[in-house]
């Protein structure tokens, strides 16, 4: 196929286009940012590339994962993020239908699932972990990022109401490199809190390229739908409590190994855990499952 994708300088692109074009697809990167994974510098805000881009070079399929993330919400002001992710999203939705192209996917994020009270986990009074899934309603997004992200979430659902485009949304957990907001949770940041995250919400960028690899050949088939992904979780709703209360007791019990393993490294378990992404249904109806999770992170220490 010839695939667009958007985003593709950046940390799932630089995985995502060579994972594609090992395959054998013809793959088009556009991005703001050059790149040794785009072809097209540009923005998905620019009408007029988009379609140029799109028809030009027979386009047949698009992911798009270009967006303005979290990080930027302390450097760039609101209008941005509604100018590139739902603005930009809109863009290629349109051009899209208009060229004919076959199939969509999106790459959403969990972060739009979290609202502030959630967010505020047992600080704000919780008495159990929360379990997300699919099915969670209503969605108050605690930021701009979460809000443009769940617009254009609806803008590809009317697209596929309205004119039947096969489209994928991918809600993917965290994958990104940098340090995050949970740092100060532990003595330790880095590589000892990507760990910890394996166990209820974070995906290594190999599967997060996966993933989009799949949907991308399963979106004419599901023709509509929407799939967190993450590290499958080893923990069920009925740990609520115990992991908001006292977490290391309930990780120990799924892997008596983990203590030595971390007490090895100097490394310690969140002592609260405050969300759990249930991915089982992009397991079931995608077909997908992660390669990486908290059993395999463990395994290579």
């Amino acid at each position: 196929m010839r695939i667009l994708v958007t985003g593709s300088s950046g940390w799932l692109g630089q995985t995502l286009v060579p994972r594609l074009r090992k395959e054998g697809h013809l793959v088009v990167g556009l991005d703001p940012e050059p790149g040794t994974t785009t072809d097209v510098v540009g923005s998905v805000v620019d009408r007029a590339l988009v379609r140029s881009t799109i028809r030009d070079t027979g386009i047949e399929a698009i992911v798009h994962a270009a967006a303005r993330h979290k990080p930027h919400i302390e450097t760039h002001d609101n209008s941005e993020f509604v100018a590139v992710n739902v603005q930009g999203t809109l863009n290629l939705l349109e051009e899209a239908v208009a060229a004919g192209v076959s199939r969509f996917v999106f790459t959403s994020t969990t972060s739009l699932m979290i609202s502030q009270k959630i967010r505020d986990g047992k600080s704000g009074g919780a008495q159990e972990a929360i379990w997300i899934d699919e099915t969670m309603a209503p969605l108050q997004p605690r930021n701009i990022y979460g809000v443009t992200k769940l617009a254009a979430e609806d803008l590809c659902r009317l697209f596929h109401q309205l004119h039947k485009l096969p489209i994928v949304i991918l809600r993917t957990s965290r994958f990104f490199p940098e340090e995050d907001d949970m740092a100060h949770a532990i003595a330790q940041s880095g590589e000892n809190t990507k760990a910890n995250e394996f166990l209820f919400r974070r995906l290594s960028v190999e599967d997060a390229a996966e993933a989009h690899v799949v949907a991308l050949q399963k979106a004419p088939d599901i023709g509509f739908d929407t799939f967190i992904v993450s590290a499958l979780t080893p923990f069920s709703p009925t740990d609520g409590r115990e992991l908001i209360a006292n977490a290391p007791s309930v990780v120990v019990r799924y892997f008596p190994d983990y203590a030595a393993k971390y007490a090895a490294r100097g490394w310690t378990m969140f002592d609260t855990i405050d969300r759990v992404y249930d991915s089982s249904k992009a397991q079931r109806r995608l077909g997908f499952t992660c390669a990486t999770n908290f059993r395999q992170v463990l395994d290579a220490l």
